[in-house]
């Protein structure tokens, strides 16, 4: 830390930067976790170096994504638990890029608050360490930004942004779906980090209504709602390896109807079963205690579906023995029909 740095102006006006520099010295330790063999410094520079490794690699193709936890962060607040949204954030980001075939590299976040806490502050980079270890890719820096007056002193929001590569020749190519191949669902951990407008309506969130526990969930509900997302880097790349697999869809807002459509070609669809939806209890207990239609539900939520991969049918049995020792939980959910439906859930 240094001590020559400090001004009691900037403090006076809302802004403690000696706070800045407590929460890079706690949240090192998290950092640490992350070290990858591409990482050429440590946090703190002015911008992160990591050197990609090109091995077998011949035309390389950066991928990048970004996003952050949205309104799930309220539950947070709430429950005065941090160390979990950071998991959500970065899948948030890795989930996508895999969807092209793609390996994460490195993450960084951004953490804007009304005051920078030090210990909270290293609380939430736990979690964005804990999703990149598990993501297998590198935390190599971010910003942390005190916005005194913008926000209220005890909130945050968080975001980040994760890069990864893939060869030219292996990105995955949507256009050779067809019809009568199989649909695999990976399943998801429950709401992940999406819908949570609507959640919070649906049970008017407050401390009290969170500390509620439901038989059919087995947990409290905001036990439940602040289950991180899934991170299903592993599990792809491992998918990848063993069969030749044509599309992914990260089943975000928007839900089936949303999502999954974005990864079909012209004139096929993807038919499924209504009843081989292996539906989590959290989304029966919104529906009912919300009122909402099904079609409302599939059309907001993952509905206990965190991602869909494409193979062809004679690789479907492989493709779930993959997915399950990379372990992943997935079944078969439906199949491709030709029809420019989108999505027909029957």
């Amino acid at each position: 830390m240094n001590k020559n740095s400090y001004s009691n102006s900037y403090k006076d006006a809302g802004v403690d930067v000696t706070a800045g520099y407590k929460a890079v010295e706690l949240m090192k330790q998290y950092v640490g976790r992350t070290v990858t063999k591409g990482v050429l410094d440590g946090i703190g520079g002015f911008g992160g170096l990591f050197e990609l490794d090109m091995t077998g690699i011949e035309r390389p193709v950066l991928v990048s994504g970004t996003d952050g936890v949205g309104t799930k962060i309220k539950i947070a607040f709430l429950l005065d638990k941090h160390d979990t949204v950071g998991i959500d954030c970065v899948a948030m980001c890795v989930n996508e890029i895999i969807c092209c075939g793609a390996k994460p590299q490195f993450f960084l976040d951004y953490i804007a608050c009304g005051r920078n806490i030090p210990e909270k502050i290293a609380n939430i980079v736990s979690g964005v360490a804990e999703g990149c270890v598990q993501a297998g890719c590198a935390l190599v820096g971010g910003e942390t930004a005190e916005h005194p007056g913008l926000m209220p002193e005890d909130e945050y929001d968080l975001a980040g942004f994760s890069v990864g590569v893939v060869d030219k020749s292996r990105i995955l190519k949507p256009d050779t779906q067809k019809a009568g191949d199989v649909m695999i669902a990976i399943k998801s951990s429950g709401v992940h980090s999406n819908g949570f407008s609507l959640v919070r309506k649906v049970f008017d969130v407050n401390e009290k209504n969170l500390a509620v526990r439901y038989d059919e969930l087995g947990a409290t509900l905001g036990e439940t709602l602040l289950t991180p997302t899934r991170i299903y880097v592993k599990a792809v790349m491992a998918l990848q390896e063993k069969v030749n697999v044509k599309a992914i869809s990260h089943i975000t807002g928007g839900g089936f109807y949303e999502n999954i459509p974005r990864a079909l070609p012209k004139g096929i669809s993807a038919q499924i079963r209504r009843s081989d939806v292996q539906v989590l209890p959290i989304f029966d207990v919104i529906a009912k205690t919300g009122n909402i239609p099904e079609r409302d539900m599939f059309n907001t939520f993952n509905m206990g579906v965190g991602m869909t991969v494409v193979v062809d049918r004679y690789d479907a049995d492989k493709a779930i023995a993959a997915i399950k020792a990379a372990g992943e939980e997935a079944y078969v959910l439906g199949e491709l029909i030709n029809s420019d439906m989108g999505v027909v859930i029957c």
